[in-house]
């Protein structure tokens, strides 16, 4: 085990050291991916769930004069209510994206995009500063309280 003529192990060539200091960064971006890309996914969860409650906000504004006639429509103002509905959500970084009148299903119907922008922990470190994930909702009115069918 000793040499002959002085200390130290057989074999000591520092490869250890070369080991960790080469593999370490490796571990650190990986762990910075993981962290990261479930930031993304929440994100992603959050725009979708938000669009999606603006959406029944907005399909909650019908025009009453429309329904009392016997139609369903939605209020021209269906759109204000579902972007302000989103805009109460700026604390999570949610940010109104477009709204339109669609048919769902055959029915009148409203669609709202929601957007919602986070700061990477550890690809900040690299250079990326922010990335937004987008997604939508749609609804239509629902009337009855046990059949839950169209108006």
């Amino acid at each position: 085990m000793w040499r002959k003529g002085g200390l130290g192990c057989r074999g000591d060539r520092g490869t250890l050291s070369l080991f960790v200091v080469l593999f370490t960064p490796v571990v650190v971006l990986l762990a910075g991916l993981l962290v990261d890309g479930g930031i993304a996914i929440n994100a992603r969860q959050r725009a979708a769930d938000v669009a999606q409650q603006a959406a029944r906000a907005g399909a909650n504004d019908l025009n009453v004069a429309a329904l009392r006639s016997g139609t369903v429509e939605l209020d021209p103002a269906a759109c204000n209510v579902a972007t302000e509905f989103v805009g109460k959500y700026t604390g999570i970084g949610a940010i109104p994206g477009p709204c339109s009148f669609v048919p769902v299903d055959g029915h009148p119907g409203i669609k709202v995009y929601a957007t919602v922008t986070v700061h990477p922990q550890f690809l900040g470190l690299i250079g990326i500063g922010s990335f937004a994930q987008t997604s939508y909702g749609e609804a239509t009115p629902v009337c009855g309280i046990t059949q839950g069918g169209q108006c």
